[in-house]
């Protein structure tokens, strides 16, 4: 069986891509910044995927007589919460939930804002006028109000705070990739494939996305340690996940009565919550100073 010359193309494109793939892991291998930071994140996914083997108590088990000292001890390594909640328990658990609700909103808003983006950067006319001057009404909101309105209008939950921040974080990535897009598409290039019949989605997504990856992935990076620290926010706010699920931004809340005396009850998610966002910060560095991406 033959392959088309555009089948042909597009296969070649695809395993340019994977090469390139495999060449920016080795990359990041030998780039400290960017190793340690993917090393948090990878720690982090681990602890995620193996909370149900991992975790020494059921993170939802109120036990009062642990709640009389909620000290860290042998049996508790990190300590209890006010209701005698282990907590590294609840920070495993929580990892779980932080890579549920991270990477489902962040990749959502980024699928939604780069299938509007790339379009109307491509296109032009009056669908770029019109995604545009919305993007503009959304962005015009600060990102925290905009949750605080979204998730008080449809309640807090898993699915409504992915909700959230899709519509929240969508226009800024479909801003981004219109831009990068309105650039690409004077390439020479992009002439020779309309010269060549491409279809308009052949080089939207073989000839302009491939090449508007770099600062799209930067800004994915940067996207999902805004996340954390959001979700966290929302928690602290009382707007995040609904008690008793695990979530580090309602452990610190929980904690905001007992700072003077039970430390480790805030002192721990909080931690959590720093390495991931600084991970990602370091990734998203690394990724913006290596002009091979």
């Amino acid at each position: 069986m033959t392959l088309s010359s555009s089948t042909y193309r597009e296969t070649l494109s695809w395993a340019t891509a994977g090469s390139r793939l495999l060449l920016r892991v080795a990359a990041i291998s030998r780039n400290p910044t960017a190793f340690a930071g993917l090393s948090v994140l990878v720690f982090w996914a681990t602890v995620a995927v193996l909370a149900p083997l991992i975790s020494p108590y059921d993170p939802t088990a109120i036990d009062f007589s642990a709640a009389a000292d909620p000290m860290p001890s042998w049996s508790h390594w990190l300590g209890n919460d006010s209701s005698g909640r282990d907590l590294l328990s609840r920070i495993i658990w929580g990892a779980r939930t932080t890579y549920t609700v991270v990477p489902l909103a962040v990749g959502s808003a980024f699928i939604l804002g780069i299938a509007l983006g790339v379009p109307a950067g491509y296109f032009g006319g009056w669908a770029d006028t019109f995604i545009s001057r919305v993007s503009d009404v959304i962005l015009a909101f600060p990102v925290l109000i905009l949750y605080i309105i979204l998730i008080t209008a449809l309640g807090p939950s898993l699915i409504n705070i992915i909700v959230a921040v899709t519509l929240s974080y969508a226009p800024g990535v479909s801003r981004l990739a219109r831009g990068i897009t309105l650039s690409l598409r004077e390439q020479d290039y992009i002439a020779a494939a309309q010269l060549r019949g491409e279809s308009s989605l052949y080089i939207m997504l073989v000839e302009i996305l491939p090449n508007a990856r770099g600062p799209l992935l930067v800004d994915l990076c940067l996207r999902a340690g805004y996340t954390v620290i959001m979700v966290g926010t929302l928690g602290f706010l009382g707007l995040g996940l609904p008690p008793p699920t695990p979530d580090w931004g309602g452990m610190v809340v929980e904690s905001a009565h007992f700072l003077s005396t039970y430390w480790h009850m805030s002192l721990f998610p909080c931690v959590a919550i720093s390495s991931v966002v600084i991970a990602c910060n370091l990734l998203a560095d690394s990724l913006r100073r290596d002009p091979g991406r």
